[in-house]
């Protein structure tokens, strides 16, 4: 399952992406916003990356207007590789080289189609594991010892 959530600055990108989401079958929840409304997006990034870290969904997707607010709000939480990505290489390397596992974008410097590429390279991408895989481990054992987790 791949969780989706935007702030209202996000909305239109997070719409266009649900698009692409709907066409190639991969199933999705949206945690909001919904309407145009101004909204505090540290809720809707939290309700994503908390879905992400408890392991309820796979993967996310989040929406603001740079992309910088809800990256800051998801990488607060355990298990969350949350990257922000603003082209198509970016995308592609956060999981092939990060294993992202929240792909974040910034709906007020990204058009929808280019946003579309982004997506699907994301969840395209297979992560390489190798190198990369000890780079994580470091991250990871960070995380244990600064969060007081076993």
């Amino acid at each position: 399952m791949l969780y989706l959530g935007s702030d209202h600055g996000g909305l239109p990108l997070k719409e266009a992406v649900k698009e692409l989401l709907d066409k190639r079958g991969i199933a999705f929840e949206d945690c909001g916003t919904y309407n145009g409304d101004s909204v505090d997006y540290p809720d809707f990034g939290e309700k994503v990356a908390r879905g992400v870290s408890n392991g309820v969904a796979e993967k996310g997707l989040l929406f603001c207007g740079t992309g910088i607010g809800m990256s800051i709000v998801a990488n607060k939480f355990p298990h969350v590789r949350a990257a922000l990505a603003t082209d198509v290489y970016m995308a592609r390397m956060a999981k092939e080289h990060n294993n992202a596992n929240i792909l974040v974008l910034g709906g007020r410097v990204l058009d929808r189609e280019k946003a579309k590429r982004m997506v699907a390279a994301w969840i395209d991408a297979t992560f390489e594991g190798g190198r990369h895989q000890e780079r994580l481990n470091k991250i990871e054992a960070l995380e244990r010892e600064l969060c007081g987790m076993k």
